[in-house]
């Protein structure tokens, strides 16, 4: 097997996935679950009656649309900086209330994937033609990065939805909102969709539903890897398993080997083996209260201003500013 020093990785889902695989415990990112076959399986997920996180968000932004919208006007218009824009179905609720109230915006939607971003941008112009569209594949903070050096006194609202965050320990959390700190201005807000705590039972279906869409969305993992790296992996040897800590408010998904084995990746010349039950670990997802949500604020120089939940208190769209 080669060390990693003397590999040359053509990209960092190689270098990811060679290092998470050869470390111990093995992990991979949930990240990379997302290509075209994964888009459309968290499209399905989203969609299943035991996924209340989309549901409950829904709620959210459509009760409090026009509240929301006066928050985000300023007479010098301002940019919609969407993380993780996905499909755009609950953003696309406050683009119809900016027409509405004939609001000076522009929307730009980042993401991973370039397949979400042209098909997002094609059913926006599709629909509205007068929106001022500006989609930027990437990394979050690779894109915040590049808007910074572009100088504006426009307003920027930054907009996480879908508790995308919960995928960060409370550590990289911190880490992330002082990166969103650091470009905000004054007049700056970002508007972050959080998870909260609530029966164990509930989160847990979320994470493993009676349809088997979560499960092959876990999966698919394995089978990138097998395309995208001449792997080998049998996805029916391994067991889906999410898991959730009451007491920390932490969902984990795992990838269980179901008998000895061994893996084979020809790209990376590399082969891996699996002892019955032994786990990858793919995924992490957070839940809040807002005593947390209120400390990881304080530790990134943020303060919450004002926030909506939904009728049953699930889960909390919050808006925050530069504590400054």
């Amino acid at each position: 097997m080669k060390t990693t020093t003397a590999l040359q990785f053509k990209n960092t889902f190689e270098k990811e996935v060679y290092e998470g695989l050869t470390a111990f415990p093995k992990r991979l990112s949930s990240k990379w679950f997302y290509d075209k076959k994964g888009d459309k399986l968290f499209q399905q997920i989203m969609d299943l009656p035991e996924y209340y996180l989309t549901g409950c968000e829904f709620q959210i932004i459509d009760q409090y649309k026009n509240e929301i919208a006066t928050l985000f006007q300023e007479s010098k218009g301002f940019d919609l900086i969407e993380l993780g824009a996905g499909d755009g179905k609950k953003t696309k609720i406050l683009l119809e209330e900016f027409l509405k109230q004939q609001l000076d915006f522009t929307y730009k939607p980042i993401d991973i994937s370039q397949n979400m971003l042209e098909e997002l941008e094609r059913a926006i112009l599709k629909k509205w033609p007068e929106i001022n569209i500006k989609v930027k594949q990437g990394t979050y903070f690779e894109i915040l990065e590049k808007l910074n050096n572009q100088p504006s006194d426009r307003k920027k609202v930054i907009l996480v939805l879908g508790s995308n965050i919960g995928n960060l320990t409370h550590p990289q959390a911190i880490d992330f909102l002082k990166n969103i700190r650091n470009s905000m201005a004054e007049q700056d807000l970002l508007f972050m969709g959080l998870d909260q705590k609530k029966d164990p039972e509930k989160i847990l279906k979320a994470y493993s539903d009676s349809q088997g869409v979560t499960e092959a969305f876990n999966k698919n993992i394995l089978h990138r890897i097998n395309k995208e790296l001449a792997g080998d992996f049998d996805p029916k040897t391994f067991k889906h398993w999410p898991t959730y800590d009451p007491e920390t408010g932490t969902t984990k998904s795992f990838l269980v080997s179901t008998k000895s084995q061994q893996v084979t990746l020809k790209n990376l010349n590399l082969q891996i083996n699996f002892e019955p039950w032994e786990s990858i670990h793919t995924e992490i997802s957070q839940k809040y209260d807002d005593d947390v949500v209120n400390w990881l604020a304080q530790e990134a120089g943020l303060k919450v201003v004002t926030q909506f939940t939904d009728a049953e208190s699930q889960f909390t769209d919050y808006i925050f500013k530069t504590d400054s």
